[in-house]
């Protein structure tokens, strides 16, 4: 089953959208702003928090990247006027990087003040190598400004523990995950074990050393492993969450972490680019196709 799972995955991006769409469906919470708010409303009713993304990046003009920067602007206008508990998280090439890292980093500093005026949180996403110092350097100009800011790390790359060194301290928030782009041997780990061992090492310093770890992954065993550790050395409640992609199936897991009390928040991406955003996400799980195919045959005989 897992040969045609791949299958399916590597030949979606050739057909029409329509076809893809009811496969993209469950990673994105819709097109619209108001689709995704209704969705976090949900998700918060649940127990959840939650992170909001508009769902692009590479923008290839000025203009276009002042238009993400407003959109970013009215979406924390628009979560505080729905009293919805969820922060915000963007990517520096949506805002301009590859154009201009002076671009990015004036367009990211308007959208903190905008966070800074709704006393909410702003998450600066990492891409792929080439922008990480970058975006380190953006995330410390930003923390210069207003205290509730981070950025991530990403467990593949050899940096990574170094980089936890150099930015452990109080003031740290950082989404630890394992790291999603196709990076050189010569920068990145490639061996899964390798990777697993690198995300627990970085993620344990993080909390050990006083930072605020967001512990993003979708592997249970890691989860598993951290919550005992956690429990373990009484770690408080407040020095951590799990975060997971909206739409990937966890099998209750994220709510017997709600209910062992741990925060568990969900990165929910929405808008019109949802298309390549999608087929990432089912090239790196394929195996979740026939979980959507299980559910589409499922909700088909429930109205027969």
């Amino acid at each position: 089953m897992s040969w045609l799972n791949s299958s399916l995955a590597a030949i979606l991006p050739i057909f029409p959208k329509w076809i893809a769409r009811p496969f993209a469906a469950p990673y994105v919470a819709g097109e619209s702003l108001d689709d995704a708010l209704n969705i976090v409303r949900s998700l918060n009713d649940k127990g959840f928090k939650a992170t909001m993304d508009i769902l692009g990046e590479h923008v290839h003009s000025k203009e276009e990247a002042f238009q993400v920067r407003d959109a970013y602007q009215m979406l924390y206008d628009r979560i505080a006027e729905w009293r919805l508990d969820s922060n915000v998280s963007l990517k520096p090439t949506h805002l301009g990087m590859e154009i201009d890292a002076s671009l990015a980093e004036d367009n990211i500093l308007s959208i903190l003040a905008k966070a800074k005026e709704h006393d909410n949180f702003l998450r600066i996403d990492m891409e792929n190598s080439p922008y990480t110092d970058k975006t380190v350097h953006i995330y410390n100009e930003c923390l210069n400004q207003y205290p509730k800011v981070g950025t991530v790390l990403q467990a593949y790359l050899f940096r990574t523990i170094e980089d936890v060194q150099s930015l452990n301290a109080p003031s740290f928030n950082c989404r630890i995950c394992k790291g999603i782009y196709k990076e050189s041997p010569q920068i990145a780990l490639q061996d899964r074990q390798e990777i697993n061992e690198n995300f627990l090492a970085a993620t344990k310093s993080l909390i050990l050393g006083g930072s605020y770890a967001a512990i993003a992954t979708h592997d249970i065993s890691l989860i598993d492993d951290l919550e005992t550790w956690i429990e373990d050395k009484k770690i408080p409640k407040n020095r951590y969450e799990f975060q997971v992609l909206y739409g990937v199936p966890m099998n209750g897991r994220l709510e017997a972490l709600l209910h062992n009390g741990h925060t568990v928040r969900i990165y929910v991406p929405f808008g019109d680019a949802w298309f390549d955003y999608s087929i990432r996400r089912l090239k790196e799980n394929p195996n979740i196709l026939w979980y959507i195919l299980k559910n589409m045959f499922k909700k088909r005989s429930t109205h027969e």
